[in-house]
């Protein structure tokens, strides 16, 4: 190893070792409580709210897979712009929802609403099972994207086993400690980051071949194909985006945010905010398109932000933005390993291994099921390879099921448990049928559109065993009539402090999953 990968292994490290301190500032205000370690007692503010959900929304899959989609595939990863509105839009319409009835019914984890909502544990449980099994991929490609940035920097020095090692004991360090807390304090130093090195990277790389106008002339003339959207791709364009924002909103870790915002006004300017941010894209557009010219023949089209920046940018600079990189991939990954330890310890360790468990016990629980499944995420990364805009993808498909039952419980007083349950299944087994026999997948939707007809096969199951069971007891659509009405009334505080006060369950609704912990 060089003097030059010594240094620019020392500075992404460095850029690393920042949330250490973060966490354990984090951990001096935590109390030992689930709510405050899953969800930060409630009181995430705006800035916090804006940098953790759009650092958690984004990550390797956006700042180093959407470099290799624009070099591989074109224009493709454009429709990014259009799923970033998306998916703000969604967090303004069901997620203010959401965080309204988290804070009326006490909600900690998906399965509380779920539950809640049809007076079902059935639904509840496989919603959780889903979000485990599916986010886990997504986990994998955390680790894959940050192993891939310290690897190219230490000029293969160290290998990718080891550099994936190091993102996980990392965050491993910092959530332990903080919680919530520390996730979203590093997620405001980690989302800077982000979205500075995402524009100065694009910039920086076009200057190489005379600019923007320029590198799409020489383009034009080497690879004129790489400008336009290929044939047969218009599939993968609708499912890129829908199947994207769905998946990503319906993840464990954006739940986890619906739930500890503080204030429903706080929702009111994300889409327009992600929205903006999403221009960032411009600057993957640009590295990607302009490795078509500097690095027509790269092997591992993930690497192509690192490798040209080592390459044609100055060396601190170019150690600098794959800091960037490596902030995406912890951003994001920090978020999931919280989330998924707040699935586990609330809606499975204490409702069917150790019912009797303190708030301080559940913590330490938590703790170390963050330990554990990133040890699973870990060796994922290392066995399971794969192209971290597809593994992306096929994940996110599976996360993308939950938002059929998500809209049945918030806007369809017809829609049942029964059909919940039927629904999911029928979409999950269908995208598990596709991603592993692609041979079965009807046309068009053969042209990466599995995960699509998978949601389509959800809807149509969701609605026509819904019509065909029993609907939800009238006591509990009386409940649900009541809190659509008081929503629809803003029947919150000020702005300061959330709901004034979390009702009791009326006797025939049914309860959280949090409710019945604290009876027991």
């Amino acid at each position: 190893m060089n003097a030059n990968n010594v240094s620019a292994v020392l500075i992404i490290t460095g850029f690393m070792l920042i949330p250490l301190a973060m966490g354990a500032v984090a951990s001096r205000k935590s109390l030992p409580t689930t709510e405050d370690f899953f969800l930060q007692g409630r009181g995430m503010g705006s800035v916090a709210v804006f940098f953790t959900v759009a650092a958690t929304w984004w990550s390797s899959f956006a700042f180093l897979g959407s470099n290799a989609s624009f070099y591989l595939n074109g224009p493709l990863f454009w429709t990014a712009l259009a799923w970033n509105i998306a998916f703000g839009l969604m967090y303004y319409v069901i997620g203010k929802r959401v965080w309204f009835l988290g804070k009326r019914w006490n909600f900690i984890t998906p399965k509380d609403f779920f539950k809640n909502r049809y007076g079902s544990s059935a639904v509840g449980n496989l919603v959780a099972i889903i979000m485990l099994v599916f986010t886990l991929p997504y986990l994998q490609i955390q680790l894959s994207g940050g192993a891939y940035l310290i690897e190219v920097a230490s000029g293969g020095v160290i290998p990718f086993a080891w550099a994936a090692l190091l993102f996980y004991v990392v965050i491993i360090i910092y959530v332990w400690s903080g919680g919530l807390r520390a996730v979203a304090w590093t997620d405001i130093f980690y989302g800077v980051l982000l979205f500075f090195g995402m524009v100065v990277a694009g910039l920086l790389i076009a200057a190489e071949l005379g600019g923007p106008a320029s590198m799409f002339d020489q383009i034009a003339t080497a690879r004129p194909e790489n400008l336009v959207l290929a044939d047969g791709a218009w599939m993968t364009w609708i499912a890129m985006f829908v199947i994207t924002p769905l998946g990503a909103f319906m993840g464990p870790q954006l739940w986890t945010r619906m739930y500890a915002v503080k204030s429903a006004r706080l929702f009111d300017l994300m889409p327009f905010l992600l929205g903006l941010a999403a221009l960032s894209y411009f600057g993957s557009m640009l590295v990607g398109n302009a490795g078509v010219i500097l690095e027509p023949d790269a092997a591992e089209p993930d690497k192509i932000l690192p490798i040209m920046l080592y390459e044609y940018a100055p060396f601190v600079l170019a150690s600098l933005l794959v800091a960037c990189g490596a902030a995406a991939a912890m951003s994001t990954a920090n978020s999931q390993i919280h989330s998924m330890s707040s699935v586990y310890t609330l809606d499975f360790h204490k409702t069917y291994i150790n019912p009797r468990m303190g708030e301080r016990q559940l913590v330490w629980v938590g703790r170390w099921t963050i330990l554990v499944l990133s040890a699973i995420a870990y060796v994922m990364a290392l066995f399971v390879p794969g192209l971290l805009v597809t593994v992306g993808l096929v994940a996110l498909a599976g996360t993308a099921q939950v938002i059929v039952p998500t809209v049945g419980a918030l806007f369809w007083k017809r829609s049942t448990a029964t059909g919940a349950m039927a629904g999911l299944l029928a979409g999950v087994g269908f995208l598990v049928l596709f991603t592993f026999v692609p041979a079965l997948t009807p046309p068009p939707f053969d042209a990466g559109g599995g995960g699509l007809l998978a949601l389509v096969i959800n809807i149509a199951v969701f609605v026509v065993v819904s019509l065909f069971t029993t609907p939800r007891p009238d006591a509990l659509l009386a409940t649900l009539e009541e809190d659509r009405e008081l929503f629809a009334a803003e029947a919150w505080d000020d702005g300061t402090d959330g709901i004034d006060e979390v009702p009791e369950a009326p006797e025939a609704a049914p309860t959280t999953a949090r409710d019945e912990r604290n009876d027991r």
